[in-house]
């Protein structure tokens, strides 16, 4: 029984490995063909990555996501991790209702419905005050809307786990609220804003249906250009793009993967010292006499 078991779990793990990545494979591999057809293999060829950088649309699109994603998730990471000191640390304060219901409803909210709204907002903006005008701006702040989400309830789980004591403790000993925050909680939160920090990036660099609505008539970010573009039809360089991606991807995993076992063996390694250390007899006991037992010279 146990041996059937066994080979459904591998069965199963195989079939899903397959339906995720198999497709990756099956896109990078069209993107070497020689042939304009995406559906027809003509041979191997690299040419469609030379067309790519001939596309100037497609540089420019990319570029505007990287500097949307970049401006939207840093500005997210600020607020919301102001935010989640806010409901962590004061226990009491007006508004703190609706603050929460404000940074965990782009959770649950269709991004539709988010859209509609921001554009709405800006509209309303535009007509009372003449400002913002729909492009970069509008996308970057429709992006830190969402993101502050996921910001505030990853750095709020990570900073209810922390230890006040050690913050009171700095106090005690002289050190300002700044200070110890700066000293001794905010690395302790660290890893959760850099988690953070990668998940805002990607929602907003992945984002498609909100910046639909924010982005001006001639603003494009990547998605929406490779959107319009699979609407035709899928080209070959779309294939290459996508290839690009993963690539880039795949390095940081690796390295994000090789850096955390690197982190990890040495914390072993240090956790094995301290303990050799700890367990290691005094010179003394060594010698077989007591410390008290050593006569002081005449």
């Amino acid at each position: 029984m146990s041996g059937g078991n066994g080979a459904l779990r591998v069965t199963a793990l195989c079939v899903g490995i397959a339906v995720l990545y198999l497709p990756i494979l099956v896109l990078i591999g069209y993107s070497f063909n020689a042939s304009p057809l995406v559906n027809v293999w003509g041979g191997f060829s690299t040419v469609w990555y030379g067309e790519l950088l001939r596309h100037r649309d497609l540089l420019d699109a990319a570029l505007l996501s990287l500097e949307v994603a970049l401006a939207a998730s840093s500005a997210a990471v600020v607020l919301g991790t102001l935010a989640a000191i806010a409901l962590v640390r004061f226990a009491r304060f007006p508004g703190r209702f609706l603050l929460t219901g404000m940074v965990t409803a782009p959770l649950v909210m269709p991004e539709v419905i988010t859209g509609i709204t921001q554009l709405m907002l800006f509209v309303s903006l535009l007509q009372t005050f003449s400002w913002p005008h729909r492009g970069f701006l509008t996308i970057v702040l429709a992006h830190v809307t969402f993101c502050i989400a996921y910001v505030t309830v990853t750095v709020r789980s990570r900073l209810q786990g922390a230890d006040r004591s050690l913050e009171e403790a700095a106090m005690d000993l002289g050190a300002g609220p700044a200070r110890a925050f700066v000293e001794i909680t905010l690395p302790l939160i660290a890893p959760a804003i850099l988690a953070s920090w990668l998940l805002s990036f990607t929602l907003s660099l992945d984002d498609l249906v909100i910046s639909s609505f924010v982005a001006g008539p001639a603003t494009n970010t990547l998605p929406m250009l490779i959107y319009s573009k699979v609407r035709l039809g899928i080209s070959p360089e779309i294939n290459a793009l996508a290839s690009i991606i993963i690539a880039m991807v795949g390095s940081c995993v690796i390295a994000a993967g090789w850096m955390m076992r690197r982190a990890e063996r040495r914390r072993e390694l240090e956790t094995r010292e301290a303990e050799r250390a700890n367990a290691a007899p005094a010179p003394a006991e060594v010698r077989g006499r007591s410390p008290l037992a050593v006569r002081s010279p005449s």
